[in-house]
């Protein structure tokens, strides 16, 4: 099935790639699988705060030039019961001749669980619309999406989804709160998600730490390296890979994402941080 997929929930799932296990993971260096200890379902917030604001610079490759394209911007709000989660991405007017991009995501997250109580996505790509709120019944297993082109032209359905289901945006927020240092490289564990109505379940491969890595405009630092598996159409080609690096600390934040897309390869790098939780200090170059 053809999925359409936009640019920035394609960045988001870039910055998912670090999530835990929610059944036992199998280690490629083992016969037999081992038991993962992550509660999937609840997890208490030790990684970021109220005012954390984090952009990425994005990057298109089209025969062999590099292309600045645009920006994400995420940010952090909390409130009595909630963290707001917000992602903002858009192209530069440079390169709106080509395609141009204003996309917004919005959730809203339990303080004490981090699974989602609402998300709301109002993308605009090019001559492309979507409008989509979900409200998520987490005891009840469902969500109601109000969903069109506009809001004003949303209609509301009702879909069943699986025990503490996550969106996009609100599981890169959970899975920073996890301990990685439990995990042994070359595992691969699944992830599940609810978006465009469907359920949708990724595998990821957790390939170990990397020291010293050489990050555009950050210098050298220890990371965190995953590989995600993506989903094929609109945005990936069949049998494409992606490679992430993390900050091997406290915050754990997604550093840089290189993966190949259906026509060239895209590339986000961490561009400006501010109102992290833990001191983060730029590697020497």
């Amino acid at each position: 099935m053809l999925f359409r997929m936009s640019l920035l929930s394609a960045v988001l799932i870039f910055l998912m790639a670090f999530t835990p296990p929610e059944r036992p993971a199998w280690d490629s260096g083992m016969g037999a699988p081992r038991q993962a200890m992550v509660n999937t379902c609840s997890i208490a917030n030790n990684a970021f705060q109220h005012g954390e604001t984090i952009t990425y610079k994005l990057y298109y490759n089209w025969n062999f030039v590099w292309l600045s394209a645009g920006e994400v911007v995420f940010r952090v709000k909390e409130t009595k019961d909630q963290y707001h989660l917000s992602a903002v991405g858009s192209t530069y007017k440079s390169y709106e001749w080509f395609y141009k991009v204003k996309d917004r995501y919005d959730t809203y997250v339990d303080k004490n669980t981090l699974l989602p109580v609402m998300s709301i996505r109002d993308v605009q790509e090019g001559k492309y619309r979507l409008y989509d709120k979900v409200t998520f019944d987490q005891q009840g297993k469902k969500a109601f999406s109000l969903r069109g082109k506009t809001k004003d032209a949303a209609e509301m359905a009702e879909y069943p989804i699986d025990n503490c289901m996550h969106d996009i945006l609100s599981i890169i927020y959970y899975t920073r709160n996890v301990d990685f240092d439990a995990l042994q490289s070359g595992a691969a564990f699944p992830i599940k998600i609810f978006m465009d109505k469907e359920i949708w379940p990724l595998q990821v491969k957790y390939m170990g730490k990397e020291k010293d890595k050489k990050i555009k405009g950050l210098g050298r630092l220890n990371t965190i390296k995953f590989s995600p598996e993506v989903i094929s159409g609109y945005v990936f080609g069949e049998g494409a890979e992606m490679t992430v690096w993390a900050s091997d600390d406290e915050n754990k934040i997604p550093l840089m994402i290189e993966s190949p897309v259906s026509v060239g390869s895209v590339k986000a790098v961490l561009k400006e941080y501010k109102g992290l939780r833990y001191e983060f200090e730029p590697g020497d170059e």
